[in-house]
């Protein structure tokens, strides 16, 4: 009785232990399979070449960014706020009224804080921090496209009461397409370097193993906070200044690296 209970109790356990033992197998014959493809796929470079190459490409500025500062102190906060706010609007008005849109003009930063004064100090003691001010500054960078406007747009902003005017510099609008083509100089520069070692060695290029960039820019700024000073002072009215660009230098160099067969 006791065999008759058990013998397909042990039948049914062996075909799924059997069925569990192909599943098995089969996974490891698919994974192994799948694995060959990639066998060496990883396997260093032995035989190669490194090249290295440079791409210069000469470009006239189409962008001149600066910034200004408005900074304004009172016995309350509303009253720095408010006064600051006034020659900011004005700013601001004469900035568009310029022509400049007003997705080139944008706070970089604003900042609110008490200015202490110590009184009653002596040789042995530096005095009582009295609160004397607070004080409200906001700067705001603009963006000018016309380049023949930016001098002009620079004294305009310091006649309307900007505390400072600087940071004067030239730029590329579409940076990144001039960028491309200086990469794309290097490259050709450096496929020309390859192909002469080559035939000088006597073999032939494969792929490339390897690519590394660095690039660098030499850009003309202009500081405009001395100039300034030469052209405003006591009341007097602001002069448009000559800001020259000049030309910008953009370099890519890069390394390449090569199979040789």
């Amino acid at each position: 009785m006791e065999n008759f209970i058990n013998r397909p109790a042990v039948k049914n356990l062996t075909t799924t232990l059997l069925a569990l033992l192909v599943v098995f197998v089969a996974v490891k014959v698919v994974s192994s399979l799948k694995a060959m493809s990639f066998i060496g796929a990883g396997v260093s470079v032995t035989n190669s070449i490194t090249v290295s190459g440079t791409g210069d490409v000469i470009a006239t500025p189409d962008i001149a960014t600066f910034s200004f500062t408005v900074q304004e102190e009172a016995a309350t906060v509303a009253e720095a706020q408010k006064t600051a706010n006034s020659k900011m609007d004005a700013i601001l008005a004469y900035v568009k009224k310029s022509g400049i849109e007003d997705k080139d003009v944008k706070t970089s930063s604003y900042n609110i804080y008490p200015r202490y004064e110590y009184t009653g100090g002596t040789m042995y003691s530096s005095g009582k921090q009295v609160l004397a001010a607070y004080v409200v500054s906001q700067t705001v960078e603009v963006k000018v496209r016309k380049l023949e406007d930016a001098g002009k747009v620079l004294s305009g902003i310091g006649e309307y009461g900007a505390t400072n005017v600087s940071g004067l510099s030239f730029g590329i609008d579409k940076q990144t397409e001039v960028d491309r083509q200086a990469r794309d100089k290097a490259i050709a520069d450096a496929r020309e370097q390859a192909e002469v070692l080559a035939r000088s060695l006597g073999v032939s290029l494969g792929r490339i193993v390897s690519f590394s960039e660095s690039g660098s820019a030499y850009p003309r700024p202009v500081y405009y906070a001395k100039m300034m000073d030469s052209t405003m002072g006591m009341g007097e009215a602001a002069q448009s200044v000559s800001v020259p660009t000049g030309e910008n230098k953009i370099t890519s160099n890069v390394t390449i690296t090569y199979e040789i067969r």
